[in-house]
């Protein structure tokens, strides 16, 4: 932790760290991965193609990223008992971890961990995918939230996306007032920037290897310019697959 973090936010405040999940801890993208592993590659494909025509709209500007992931979520999980899909997500982290999860953001959390921080992932991803990482990282959940109606998955979000200024929402709602904290967090997206925006010590794509951490806006702490050698060496580890 640098001395600028040491002396930002209130005095003698506690540090909550916040992990994006998706492409930040991760090697890529892990939902459409998990729906394919649920559902298997033949019903998988079936059910995909059905969303070419919302893609179409989608980059052509026609739909948000929201409503295309509503699309998604509904064509796969509409009516899907809630219990099976908890159970396919525990399967999916047992799988795909070791190569899925970068080494060196795995060791971040662990670090943060160890030094008291309050630690929590935020992702946009359901949190009933993502739950089985949570609890293997030893660390809390902040993810969008899926309608359960006796059990079964109506196919709709409940609440908002949780991505831009929904992360900060979804922290706000559960921890208060974030300027009470020293505030450490680790994003790579769009998605990412109202939380890296509030942090006063925020790390964009800080895992990942040199040649995709262009230089951003977010310099105070944790920028390619402020990589530490021991962080060189852990990135370098993560290069393949990213």
């Amino acid at each position: 932790m640098s001395i600028e973090m040491l002396e930002a936010g209130p005095k003698g405040a506690k540090v909550l760290s916040v992990f994006d999940f998706d492409g930040t801890l991760t090697r890529h993208d892990s939902f459409v991965p998990f729906l394919r592993f649920a559902f298997g590659t033949r019903e998988f494909t079936q059910r995909i193609l059905r969303l070419a025509l919302p893609t179409l709209r989608y980059l052509s500007r026609g739909m948000s990223r929201d409503e295309l992931k509503a699309q998604l979520i509904g064509t796969f999980l509409a009516g899907v008992e809630a219990k099976w899909v908890c159970q396919q997500a525990e399967d999916f982290c047992q799988l795909v971890w070791p190569k899925l999860m970068r080494p060196s953001g795995v060791r971040s959390v662990a670090a943060e961990i160890a030094s008291g921080a309050e630690v929590t992932l935020c992702s946009a991803s359901p949190a009933l995918v993502l739950r089985p990482f949570a609890e293997r990282l030893g660390i809390k959940l902040i993810g969008t939230e899926l309608e359960v109606v006796d059990g079964h998955l109506t196919g709709r979000i409940s609440g908002n996306n949780c991505r831009c200024e929904n992360k900060v929402r979804r922290l706000e709602a559960i921890y208060g007032p974030l300027t009470q904290y020293r505030l450490r967090a680790w994003g790579d997206t769009h998605g990412d920037h109202e939380l890296l925006d509030a942090a006063q010590d925020a790390h964009w794509r800080h895992f990942h290897p040199a040649w995709r951490r262009s230089r951003s806006r977010y310099s105070k702490a944790g920028s390619p310019e402020s990589v530490s050698p021991r962080d060189s060496h852990s990135n370098s580890e993560d290069q393949q697959g990213a």
